[in-house]
This record gives structure tokens, sequence and C-alpha cells, in this order.
């Protein structure tokens, strides 16, 4: 997907689905904020690479989609464990 973006960016992070996903509910249950998977993915990135950074570093990253269209999907239970997500 960076094809052609790399003179526009300082760089990309991978960040597996598992991850993002118990990111999702991570910020559903302890701060209350529902999002969906790219935002949990975004916020993922953010703390890898904050941590890669260290302290003293300002990281930004956007929520872009609430998760209310993931009802059926991220936020059940048996569809995250048949897909081996849980």
């Amino acid at each position: 997907n960076m094809e052609g973006m790399r003179e526009y960016t300082d760089g990309a992070l991978q960040v597996h689905d598992h991850d993002a996903i118990q990111m999702v509910h991570k910020l559903l249950h302890e701060e209350g904020i529902f999002v969906g998977g790219s935002a949990g993915l975004n916020v993922a990135g953010a703390v890898a690479l904050a941590k890669q950074m260290g302290p003293g570093h300002t990281i930004v990253t956007i929520l872009c989609d609430g998760g209310f269209r993931y009802g059926t999907k991220l936020f059940n239970k048996a569809w995250l464990k048949d897909k081996g997500l849980l």
C-alpha cells in the first residue's frame, strides 16, 4: 500500500489484526471510546511507535471510525473466535 507514497511519509509500522482488535476492546473498556478497526489499528501503531521512540516525543494519530458499524464482527466473540482473533 505504500508504493509511491514513501516520499510523503517518515515510515510505516505493521500491526497485526489481533493487536488492533485488542486495542479496540481496550479503548472501549478502559477509556469508554467506541471505535472501529481502523482507529484501533491507528492507536495500536501509535503505542508501538511510542515504545520504540521512548519518552520525550509527541505522537499524534486519528481515530477515523466509530464502532457502531462493527457490532456483528469486532464486538461479536463468536465471530472473532471463528476467525482466530480471540
